[in-house]
């Protein structure tokens, strides 16, 4: 099957021969070659960029210059181009010496012509992890918004949050951050922390609504051995593990009433106890907490602790929602399209003009979470360099149905309902198998199938060329 994106050979061997064969061969598959007989007019043409090249495969025993000297003499400029070396002679010390120049891989003659394609495949690949390696830490690397990497917004809610977190990041002050679901307010948590005097040590999150009373509690303050069932050795709870840095508590206003009143005491007492255990603890940890509920409102129907919300509203942040915040939505979608191009090897080049009003104009009732998803989702289907408004949800089919919390998997449905059985499927397979780094156990566990069973559906995505890698 043909690469697409990471195609171009250079193959060296004094063999013409050999040259025409595996010429012939790599051609028939897709890929661009250029074939020399000294590696000295190869090295020129590659440092001074007259061609293009993804892989080298050059023989070992050259006339003027050897396959390890031309290893050597490559590495001084890139330092990352995979070269397959060719050898009749099987001796450990000569690998050794090309592994050790820099060689990619090392194959034996008379050549396996199948076992040479895996090792290309697998060199084009790994090249690939690199690039979008470098991409990605280039993307996050950026200083967006108070020297913060990944922190982008300019509308006048958001920087009102984000400067109001810069204020109080030094202090000792209670924080309780108020916001829907998906709005942002876990990046305003981690914008105080980042600014403090406690960005050396760790950011601990927690939600407090996605685990039962029970296990929430031995996971906020740890559990000694023997403590209960099952506690064949004792934990530290994520109070202890937060300590030097900040613990963030999201969804405080789910915390049960037995919890808040412990949670009251720690605040108080800056100590706590493992489960099972009587030596109490100090802390040095700061407390954040955030909700998307009333909480005055949860104090009047007695779901709430009133003196835990005058313990924790000491600095209220509030973070708007994404449609009072209309001037972050394109910013937002441009970083989103930019880190999922990436991750996904898209050619997305950026929005057309009636993507960029559907975006605008769209509730977003999933917040910031949901227009996340709706870009992944659309740079892994986009068919075209753009994407296009027939990409985005709509007010009928939008994401916002299924929840702010829908995963990626759940919400891929909405935009292609209309898209045969068959062809959502094998669209389906292949972005799970993607998304699973190519691992072909991890994506039949997660598909809920047997490998055997994967093996054919990968096959026939083969076959029909609709799998997005080799």
């Amino acid at each position: 099957m043909k690469n697409k994106n990471l195609s171009s050979l250079v193959i060296i061997d004094d063999d013409v021969d050999l040259l025409e064969l595996l010429s012939s061969f790599f051609r028939q598959r897709g890929y661009n070659v250029s074939t020399y007989e000294d590696a000295r007019t190869a090295l020129a043409d590659i440092e001074s960029k007259k061609i293009n090249v993804d892989v080298v495969i050059s023989d070992l025993k050259l006339p003027v210059m050897s396959g390890v000297e031309f290893i050597k003499r490559i590495r001084t400029f890139n330092s990352v181009l995979p070269i397959i070396l060719m050898t009749a002679e099987g001796s450990l010390e000569i690998a050794v010496e090309a592994i050790g120049a820099g060689a990619y891989d090392f194959v034996l003659k008379p050549l396996h012509v199948p076992q040479l394609l895996i090792s290309v495949q697998r060199a084009l690949f790994l090249n690939q992890v690199q690039f979008e390696n470098s991409n990605l830490k280039s993307l996050f690397s950026e200083q967006d918004f108070l020297g913060l990497k990944g922190v982008i917004g300019k509308s006048a809610g958001f920087k009102k949050a984000m400067e109001l977190a810069k204020r109080v990041s030094s202090s000792q002050a209670n924080i309780i951050i108020f916001g829907e679901s998906g709005s942002g307010k876990e990046v305003v948590a981690k914008a105080v922390h980042e600014l403090g005097d406690r960005k050396s040590g760790p950011f601990v999150a927690i939600n407090c609504s996605a685990i039962p009373e029970n296990l929430l509690e031995s996971e906020l303050f740890g559990y000694a051995k023997g403590a209960f069932t099952g506690a064949v050795g004792s934990k530290i709870g994520l109070f202890e593990e937060a300590n030097k840095g900040t613990l963030f508590l999201d969804e405080i206003g789910d915390l049960a009433l037995p919890l808040q009143a412990k949670l009251l005491r720690v605040l108080q007492e800056r100590k706590i106890k493992r489960i099972g255990e009587n030596q109490t603890r100090d802390i040095t940890a700061r407390v954040i907490c955030a909700t998307h509920k009333d909480l005055k409102k949860e104090v009047e129907k007695g779901n709430f602790r009133e003196d835990l919300y005058f313990r924790l509203n000491v600095i209220p942040i509030s973070m708007p929602p994404l449609r009072e915040r209309k001037e972050d939505i394109i910013p937002l979608s441009e970083y989103f399209l930019k880190k999922f191009s990436i991750i996904n090897n898209a050619n997305i080049l950026g929005f057309t003009k009636q993507a960029i009003k559907r975006l605008e104009s769209l509730p977003w009732k999933g917040n910031v979470r949901e227009l996340e998803n709706a870009i992944e989702r659309a740079v892994v289907l986009s068919n075209s360099e753009y994407v296009d408004v027939d990409d985005l949800p709509n007010a009928e089919n939008g994401l916002s149905e299924l929840g702010p919390e829908a995963g990626q998997n759940g919400a891929i449905f909405s935009i292609y309902s209309v898209m045969p059985l068959e062809e959502m499927s094998k669209k389906y397979i292949d972005y799970i198998f993607k998304k699973n780094g190519f691992a072909k156990e991890q994506t039949a566990k997660e598909l809920g199938i047997d490998r055997k069973t994967l093996y054919r559906k990968l096959k026939e995505l083969e076959n029909t060329e609709q799998l997005t890698i080799q």
